[in-house]
């Protein structure tokens, strides 16, 4: 398998409860997440939204699909989401939000290794062009949440 681990910043002129309202709310990515092809809950979890399983299809500006499950492992509202993911890729994403004078910060931390055979076999030679297809993805989440938020991405 092949190890990954990806860092993104996002700084967007909207209240940190606006933000974190949109991340918590995967089901409803695709409206502003032109990547996101699906998300649909298959377990509420706990009030708190722990334990909550989603899955998830992207469609990647490489022409591919990844589809994977994430499970809430931990969430400490409005700051703190970190999921488990299984499916074509495995691992952890971690949003941290902070406000700031300008609006809010989001970091989202994901680290990955995949397991679809295509993509290990050609970690090698293709990982450049991996990570720049993940990089795409994440500009584009951020100027679509800012847009969907009619907000600023700064």
């Amino acid at each position: 398998m092949a190890d990954y681990q990806f860092v993104t910043h996002w700084l967007i002129a909207a209240p940190m409860q606006q933000v974190w309202a949109a991340i918590v709310d995967s089901e409803s990515w695709h409206l502003w997440w032109n990547a996101v092809e699906s998300a649909v809950e298959l377990e509420p979890g706990q009030a708190d939204g722990r334990d909550n399983v989603r899955r998830l299809v992207w469609k990647t500006p490489l022409g591919y699909r990844l589809a994977f499950e994430t499970r809430v492992i931990d969430i400490q509202a409005p700051t703190y989401l970190a999921v488990q993911a299984i499916g074509d890729v495995e691992g952890t994403g971690r949003w941290e939000l902070s406000t700031c004078d300008r609006g809010t910060q989001v970091k989202y931390i994901w680290t990955v290794r995949t397991t679809k055979w295509w993509m290990n076999a050609l970690a090698a030679i293709a990982r450049p062009l991996l990570e720049w297809n993940h990089n795409i993805i994440m500009e584009e989440g951020g100027r679509g949440l800012a847009r969907y938020l009619q907000a600023g991405l700064l």
